[in-house]
């Protein structure tokens, strides 16, 4: 083997034997059971009482704008489907079939991200109502079980399609499989990533804007009906936390897969290329049992003591699941697979599996743990933050960012010793080390149906209090219910920030193995233009930032994450600050509002945040197409690799910090709304409400954002690598071709991110209307309600 070939050059031979096809067969039953369980689920859901019918107009209301904004995002985006698998024709594989499957599953993988995302929307616009009509007839068990349930859909439809779509991959492509899975992971990645940034604009923008004016300038409650972002503040919920997410969870899924695949025919020949498949379907299985076994029982501490259990329950299971297909499917020493024979490589591959699996299940359940201390009403961080609210916005907003910073840290060390200890199971081989870690991939993904579950109940159980608050009559909603609801509502911004937090961990293990398949593919490309051991620098094991090209892709990598997020924020604060004024200006020129006798323009504030979500999420997302294609043309492949690293390293932590910081700023502001500090109306309530605010955009906007940001420029760069290297070294050296590639993308960064620019030179869309300075009204003691 050549110095330069830290990798595999040349993958074994492919050919799936019957008991293989059989066992692919068989994971995609599994991926079809779970359809026809997250099926079974829809109708229990649907069946459910709808509620009054004021409940029912305020829910349609939702309902209706949540689908036509994702209509308008759908035909926006359309563009990218059509022509970005055209482009995947130009770039090299090793066969016609196999460039043509990458651009079709392109396409399948955005369908199938759109679809998780749809689903997740369509569904929960319709449960949350039910949810509060069984919060007010029946008591916390059942809303908790229909909102619980709804988040079980999205799972199942999670977890189902995105294991059905690599079966589907693996049987009909067998060896080339892998690099038609990178056309699946780009194509869900993509659109997860617009659907992110689209609906977390969206949403944080009616947010802020309703809780600026409403609560601190008008003194009304948060959804109360007289504040004209109330609807697309619910709207948003569903665009942005249930399809951006859901989103979101698909690709984290599809790409942790296409990952533990590519790397897996290179370190188990064809039994990497079913085992990695077997893994998931143990956790299909065990996710259903998780998702039923959620019900609050007698004695449960609050409604996420019944959720950990079942999430607990499914990781136990999967655990056992795991050792036992293990033990059945994989041979006991490398020399027994197929391909490999005469191996020797020394190790147990049993073990070797397991173990890094494992590791995977710990990691969920170790960031579960974490993430719920850093953002739980009743621990000490949160805790701390409402305290540091008595003296104003300003510790309010200290405290917070302390508490995100500091969980920051711990959950890169909790991932990077995950990330660590899976390497060191490699038993001395690189391949072998980055299948370890990819199957830690795997192993998170055994949760992944419960852990969709757990984020969609989140804005289910939101929008449930928020339309028991608009339906409710002039007496208001009834004590008990309310309490429920709010319950539920903090119970759900816990369970939104931990699944943020084993996003987080999904993406770092997805792009660690995935940076492994770029090393790899630059190997072998190297290899086939007989390039020296020195032009191969930058590979796996050679990577050395002392080359100041290689320090400059490094920085640039991390550089990137922040512009990213500034992005991500900026555009929320423009959008928003165009809700506050639509808002304010309602107020000012209808004063019948403010006493029941007009009713607020609800539409005018859906559409500017529509208008403005679609506008401004093409910035952030060329920036992640494009930044690796610059830096790859434009430095070369070292740079490039340094490049995905900075970006790696830099965004655990950013995406970290923004999450628990916003969800414990989330959770102050609920504490003190439920009566401490002096409670709502008093100055620590609306101190820890522009804590809110600030924190609204980090936690469901620009943090979760970085998760598809990170596999998206992952991907990217695996696509492009061998025409990178092809234009750099051996007899194929294009030097203008390749700089001249890396000025245009660079020309398309610049362009749109002045154009972005711009857009934030004024709040609206020309010179603000002089007005008064908003005056503060106390909340009446009858709450007016539509």
């Amino acid at each position: 083997m050549s110095p330069i070939h830290t990798l595999q050059a040349e993958d074994p031979p492919i050919d799936l034997s019957g008991g293989a096809v059989g066992l692919v067969a068989g994971v995609a039953i599994v991926a079809a059971l779970a359809l026809l369980v997250a099926a079974y689920l829809v109708r229990e859901v649907l069946a459910a009482n709808a509620g009054t019918p004021k409940m029912i107009e305020v829910g349609r209301a939702v309902q209706e704008g949540a689908a036509a904004y994702l209509r308008r995002q759908f035909r926006t985006l359309a563009g990218f489907v059509i022509v970005i698998p055209f482009v995947l024709l130009l770039l090299p594989a090793d066969d016609t079939g196999a460039r043509v499957g990458r651009s079709v599953f392109f396409v399948v993988g955005a369908v199938f991200s759109a679809l998780v995302g749809f689903v997740g929307m369509s569904l929960a616009t319709r449960a949350n109502t039910r949810t509060a009509a069984a919060a007010i007839e029946s008591g916390e068990r059942a809303a908790m079980r229909i909102a619980f349930r709804t988040g079980g859909v999205v799972g199942m439809f999670t977890v189902g399609l995105g294991l059905l779509g690599a079966a589907v991959v693996v049987l009909a492509f067998r060896d080339t499989a892998p690099q038609v899975l990178e056309g699946f992971g780009f194509g869900a990645a993509l659109l997860a990533m617009f659907m992110r940034v689209g609906g977390g604009i969206f949403t944080k923008a009616a947010d802020v804007g309703a809780d600026l004016v409403g609560k601190v300038e008008q003194g009304i409650p948060e959804d109360d009906p007289r504040n004209a972002a109330t609807i697309a503040d619910n709207v948003g919920d569903n665009v942005g936390d249930c399809a951006g997410m859901a989103a979101d969870l698909f690709e984290s899924y599809a790409v942790t897969l296409v990952a533990a695949l590519i790397l897996g025919v290179k370190a188990f020949g064809e039994n990497g290329l079913v085992y990695p498949l077997l893994i998931p379907a143990v956790g299909v299985l065990t996710a259903i049992i998780g998702i039923f076994a959620v019900s609050p029982r007698d004695g449960d501490r609050t409604g996420m003591t019944a959720i950990n259990r079942g999430f607990f329950i499914s990781a136990v299971v999967s655990a056992i699941g795991v050792v036992i297909v293990s033990m059945v499917y994989l041979p006991g020493s490398f020399a027994e697979f197929p391909g490999l024979e005469g191996s020797t490589q020394s190790g147990d591959p049993r073990v070797i599996a397991i173990s890094a699996v494992l590791i995977g299940i710990v990691l969920a359940a170790a960031i579960q743990l974490l993430t719920g201390y850093f953002t739980e009403t009743n621990r000490r961080p949160v805790l701390g933050v409402a305290e540091a609210s008595t003296t104003g916005p300003a510790t309010n907003i200290l405290a917070g960012i302390g508490v995100g910073l500091e969980s920051a840290v711990y959950s890169a060390l909790l991932i990077g010793a995950a990330v660590f200890g899976a390497y060191l199971l490699g038993s001395g081989s690189v391949t072998i080390a980055l299948f370890a870690v990819a199957l830690a991939g795997t192993g998170l993904l055994t949760t992944v149906g419960v852990i969709v579950s757990m984020d969609t109940f989140g804005p289910v159980s939101d929008n449930a209090q928020g339309i028991a608050e608009m339906s409710a009559g002039p007496e208001g909603i009834d004590e008990r219910a309310g309490a429920i609801l709010t319950s539920l509502d903090a119970v759900g911004n816990t369970t939104k920030a931990i699944t943020k937090g084993i996003a987080i961990a999904t993406a770092v293990l997805a792009a660690t193995a995935l940076f492994g398949s770029f090393t790899d593919t630059v190997t072998t490309a190297l290899a086939d233009a007989g390039a020296s051991t020195e032009a191969a620098r930058g590979t796996v094991g050679g990577l050395n930032i002392a080359y100041p090209d290689a320090l400059v892709g490094l920085i640039i990598g991390a550089a990137v994450v922040f512009l990213f997020s500034g992005l991500a924020i900026n555009a929320v604060g423009r959008a928003a600050g165009r809700v506050v004024m639509e808002v304010r200006n309602q107020f000012r020129t209808k004063p019948g509002i403010m006493e029941g006798t007009e009713k607020p323009d609800y539409g005018a504030v859906v559409d500017i945040c529509t208008r403005d979500s679609l506008r401004e999420l093409v910035t952030p997302g060329t920036l992640a197409v494009m930044a690796p294609i610059a830096v790859g043309f434009g430095l070369g492949y070292p740079p490039l690799g340094a490049f995905l690293g900075g970006a790696i390293a830099a965004g655990v932590l950013m995406a970290v910090f923004l999450a628990n910081s916003g969800g414990a700023w989330d959770n102050a502001k609920k504490l003190v709304e439920d009566g401490n500090y002096g409670g709502k109306g008093s100055e620590v309530h609306a101190a820890t409400v522009i804590g809110d605010t600030v924190g609204d955009p980090f936690k469901d906007t620009a943090g979760p954002s970085i998760n598809p940001l990170l596999k998206v420029m992952n991907l990217v760069s695996l696509l492009i690598a061998p025409l990178v290297v092809k234009f750099s070294v051996g007899e194929d050296e294009n030097t203008a071709a390749r700089i001249g590639i890396a000025l245009a993308a660079v020309v398309v960064i610049v362009a749109v991110v002045a154009t972005s620019r711009r857009r934030g030179s004024s709040v609206g869309d020309g010179p603000p209307t002089p007005s008064a300075p908003p005056t503060r009204t106390p909340p009446s003691g009858s709450e007016v309600k539509v």
